[in-house]
């Protein structure tokens, strides 16, 4: 037995270099549904990252408003960075049962947060990006979207506590 076992299938020979991962063909229960999960994720994200500004606009003299995009741009990437670090998941992918998880098959460290959040804004910072992965969602056996697949993370349904 390894010296750093990991909770998944380690199928190296299947695998590849995601080898820590659940294999999607014989663990499919880690990635039932995540896609949809994702995006009920990113609607709640959205909208806590909302309020969070309007809660920062009066506190501006509401000189903010002239500025959203960028006001909403920096809150949302602190509040994802904040958020992965702490747990590998956002309060909305918590509030749906997914968390993200790397290579290794590691929660998120404070390093993997900033990287996937970086992608994460640089994907919706070049709208052809975002579309590729979503496309990308929709269709990899995983489920990774293009920052997923650069940096080797995915998201998978939480276990049950207990």
């Amino acid at each position: 037995m390894s010296a750093n076992p990991t909770p998944y299938n380690s199928n190296a020979l299947r695998n590849g270099p995601m080898f820590h991962l659940p294999d999607p063909d014989y663990q499919p229960e880690f990635y039932d549904a995540v896609t949809s999960k994702r995006l009920i994720a990113w609607a709640i994200d959205t909208l806590l990252v909302c309020a969070i500004c309007a809660l920062i606009v009066p506190f501006t003299a509401f000189v903010a408003l002239f500025f959203w995009p960028l006001l909403f741009a920096v809150v949302n990437f602190l509040y994802r960075v904040a958020t992965l670090s702490r747990g590998s998941a956002t309060w909305g992918m918590r509030f749906a049962a997914i968390e993200f998880r790397t290579a290794e098959g590691t929660l998120f460290d404070g390093q993997s947060a900033i990287l996937h959040t970086a992608g994460y804004t640089l994907s919706l910072a070049v709208p052809v990006l975002q579309v590729i992965s979503v496309v990308m969602m929709l269709t990899t056996p995983r489920g990774q979207g293009l920052t997923d697949t650069v940096m080797g993370t995915v998201a998978l349904n939480r276990r049950a506590m207990g």
